[in-house]
């Protein structure tokens, strides 16, 4: 991205994933989400006072916060969509579910041609248990024959099949052969069909003979594996935990998803957090043809829609602080809260990232003390990411970084602190 807002660009990871159910999803579906998202916005954050109310944040922060949210949402409100025929599709007869599965298909093709779909979108099937997955692979042949046909043979960017409830490497290499199969059917170029897997049992997080599962689940993936995303809701439903408590920082989640990242460190898949099911809906609507609403009434919406917001914030600030840079999204308005935090979360920390990288580059390999924090190589590729995070989330332009961090494009590019220290040190020489 060069400005903030910018599009994503194909193959870097979003920041989000919106999923929603295959019998509602359209060509247009994401610029509806951003317009629905835009009129939450107007109507619960309109300025940055408002917005500070609403997420507790200073109000110098706010106000450099409040246009970036609003240009997101007009230009980019969705960087990833998943078109759900699993839990937010429901148990529906065969007949409507082929039905979906045609008509998602030609709704999908409508968008690409209008270049109304988001950078990066794909299918969530059901699972592959033994009483699913004929009608899990069904769907898929359906789908992908069907939009390949009306798309004259081209796949939407970033386009994957999302496997949930994996209980053994078994169900993902059945997907893999599936892929395949389509492939070859299609005159597709191999390995074009991407698969992610859904972390929601406990059997995706350790094997029956206690080994970490996820190594093995991506083996049997052959290639396709493009991430992980975790599943909180049937992941502590799973492990007996009561609803109550069902939520994205329960300390059974953030140990399910420290595993995922001590299984997936190094190998470049994706990670992804969950979805905070508190919706921010406001209760009172007006009635057809009825006055507007009470003073009264509209305050109990705006409470209601930030308290909301401020959860869905808390929780993707939880992930955030936890290195998961990616979760879902279930309503448009949590787009606004989506978006806000990201931002806050890498503007508010802008300042003492820029002179700790900036000391550090400057001084070489030598360590430096800027405050009463102490710097080392690896802070160093720490404070990079950072950057790097920032600029692909659209909190930051690029153009941005390179004056905040001292650094150079092409050294931004390289995406490694001890490259960017050999060549300043090689350059000096």
């Amino acid at each position: 991205m060069s400005e903030p807002g910018k599009p994503t660009k194909e193959g870097s990871q979003p920041a989000h994933t919106v999923y929603g159910g295959a019998q509602l999803f359209r060509a247009d579906t994401a610029p509806r989400l951003g317009a629905l998202a835009l009129h939450a916005f107007a109507e619960y954050a309109p300025d940055p006072a408002a917005l500070a109310e609403a997420f507790g944040l200073d109000t110098a922060l706010a106000a450099t916060i409040h246009p970036r949210v609003r240009e997101k949402l007009e230009q980019e409100p969705v960087e990833d969509l998943r078109i759900d025929f699993e839990d937010g599709y429901g148990n529906r007869s065969d007949a409507e579910e082929d039905g979906h599965a045609g008509s998602a298909a030609r709704e999908t093709a409508a968008g690409l041609a209008a270049g109304t779909l988001p950078a990066n979108l794909g299918i969530r099937i059901k699972s592959l248990s033994s009483e699913l997955r004929r009608r899990a692979l069904r769907t898929l042949q359906l789908y992908v024959s069907a939009l390949l046909e009306a798309s004259g043979g081209r796949l939407p960017g970033g386009f994957v099949v999302t496997l949930p409830k994996i209980t053994g490497p078994g169900e993902v290499a059945a997907l893999a052969a599936a892929l395949g199969h389509l492939e070859r059917q299609h005159g597709l170029a191999e390995q074009s069909l991407r698969l992610e897997l859904m972390v929601e049992t406990p059997q995706s997080i350790f094997a029956s003979d206690g080994r970490a599962a996820l190594p093995e689940l991506v083996a049997a993936a052959d290639g396709r594996c493009r991430g992980a995303h975790f599943g909180t809701y049937d992941y502590t439903a799973s492990l007996g935990i009561t609803a109550a408590h069902q939520q994205m920082a329960h300390p059974a989640c953030d140990f399910a998803k420290q595993v995922m990242q001590v299984s997936l460190a190094g190998t470049g898949l994706w990670i992804s957090d969950g979805a905070t099911h508190v919706l921010p809906v406001a209760p009172h609507r007006p009635a057809p043809g009825a006055p507007g609403l009470s003073e009264a009434q509209r305050e109990e919406n705006r409470r209601v829609v930030h308290a909301a917001w401020r959860l869905h914030s808390a929780h993707v600030r939880h992930s955030l602080v936890g290195a998961f840079y990616q979760g879902w999204d279930l309503h448009p308005a949590q787009l606004v809260s989506r978006w806000a935090t990201l931002y806050a979360f890498f503007l508010d920390g802008l300042g003492a990232a820029s002179d700790r990288l900036k000391n550090f580059v400057e001084k070489a390999a030598q360590a430096t003390l800027v405050g009463d924090v102490f710097d080392d190589a690896a802070t160093g590729q720490g404070l990079l990411n950072y950057f790097l995070r920032a600029i692909q989330c659209g909190a930051i332009s690029a153009a941005e970084a390179e004056r905040k961090s001292g650094l150079t494009s092409d050294e931004l590019a390289s995406r490694s602190f001890l490259r960017i220290l050999e060549g300043r040190k090689s350059g000096s020489g």
